[in-house]
């Protein structure tokens, strides 16, 4: 479905919503001074549109005992094409993996990482990302800090 043009009631909507994806309609409706008939009707064509794409709960990795916070550059084999399906299934399956992204430059892939701590990281690396068919390398950088972290989109840029 293509996506609607969005006007600034429309920003207000979802900048209300990146704020509390819990809001009732009566309180977005509020936060965006229209009413809530029109609010619904407005939200449900952005999620209809597929601009929102799901409602999820933030948990603290670090309050579930993930201590460590790792970015994974995974280089393939040349001519890893025959792998690559198989690759995106995997690394679909595996719940360490938040994030996966195809990049350009020397690497093929960065995967954002948890683990509880330093030998569940590598335990990981070496039993099971490395023997994935397909994967040549992987370099590790763990997180020493989290300076920002968001889903949010910038709405006014």
């Amino acid at each position: 479905m293509h996506n609607p043009e969005l006007d600034r009631i429309d920003r207000r909507l979802l900048a209300a919503l990146q704020e509390n994806g819990r809001a009732s309609n009566l309180e977005l409706a509020e936060a965006i001074r229209l009413s809530p008939a029109q609010t619904l009707r407005r939200h449900r064509r952005l999620e209809e549109a597929g601009i929102i794409k799901r409602y999820e709960a933030r948990l603290d990795s670090a309050s579930l005992g993930f201590g460590v916070v790792a970015f994974i550059h995974v280089t393939m084999e040349r001519g890893h094409i025959r792998d690559l399906s198989n690759f995106k299934g995997l690394v679909a399956e595996l719940a360490q993996i938040q994030e996966c992204f195809s990049v350009t430059g020397d690497i093929d892939y960065v995967l954002k990482v948890v683990a509880r701590d330093l030998k569940s990281l590598s335990d990981f690396l070496l039993d099971t990302l490395m023997r994935i068919p397909g994967v040549s390398g992987v370099k590790s950088s763990v997180c020493l800090d989290e300076i920002k972290c968001t889903s949010a989109m910038p709405l006014d840029a």
